[in-house]
């Protein structure tokens, strides 16, 4: 496996150094380099694009825009972003575009590789988990949830509830006393979780049905959590209650 990718730095020796580096990795395929953004962009919707190095600061259009641009494609094959700036103070926000690593110039090729593995490592999983839900159509076992600057797999069966958390989610387990912290939304846990294992009962609160130990007026017991059901919610949930009882 190939990954088709560009570079894009207005800097022509930084652009250089970077399109360099991705020639010399085995696994990379440079398809495009770009000093201007907005010509990047253009290329990236016509042609298959799985990884983007690019800058931040540039005239136009700079990288962090372009990278808000790109996280917003609603297809499953969007472009990912490695960014590489000498700008650490951007970290937290290419975090939030989901940037698969962030490059601090003057950068090695070390660590250059050690970005592009990860990346490659990311597309694997990706390509694995399409290959398996084709094969096989039946619920998933597990999912991975992107954890930091990492994908990190979880088991459906494990999950007690997911708890929205300002811009993240909390997914509490059964098996492990802390929660894992994963900077996503809950909608798009609910979208993500099979709907005949998981049933959102609260805009903060997604419960795992089989793991309800009892249910008390609009409250339901988890182990020693106790999470609301509110108004909102309440319809479904009563609906999956008489079907629970029977």
């Amino acid at each position: 496996m190939k990954l088709n990718c560009v570079a894009i730095d207005d800097e022509p020796l930084a652009l250089e150094l970077l399109s360099k580096f991705i020639e010399q990795t085995s696994f990379l395929n440079l398809i495009g380099k770009f000093s201007n953004a907005i010509e990047a962009l253009g290329f990236i919707n016509q042609y298959e694009v799985h990884l983007a190095f690019m800058d931040i600061q540039m005239p136009d259009l700079s990288g962090m825009e372009l990278a808000r641009v790109l996280d917003g494609k609603k297809n499953s094959d969007k472009t990912r972003i490695i960014f590489a700036t000498a700008y650490h103070q951007f970290a937290i926000e290419g975090y939030k575009v989901e940037a698969l690593d962030y490059l601090l110039k003057p950068y090695s090729y070390e660590d250059f590789l050690n970005a592009a593995t990860k990346a490659f490592s990311y597309f694997e999983k990706q390509e694995q988990t399409k290959t398996e839900s084709t094969a096989d159509p039946a619920t998933p076992e597990y999912i991975f949830l992107k954890v930091e600057y990492q994908l990190v797999k979880v088991m459906l069966k494990d999950i007690a509830y997911v708890e929205a958390y300002k811009d993240y989610v909390k997914v509490h387990f059964l098996s492990k006393p802390n929660p894992l912290l994963s900077l996503t939304s809950l909608k798009s846990m609910e979208e993500l979780l099979p709907s005949d294992k998981f049933m959102r009962v609260h805009r903060s609160y997604i419960v795992a049905l089989d793991h309800i130990d009892s249910v008390s007026k609009n409250v339901i017991q988890i182990g020693k959590n106790h999470l609301t059901v509110s108004d909102n919610y309440k319809e479904a949930f009563l609906e999956f209650m008489s079907r629970w009882m029977n």
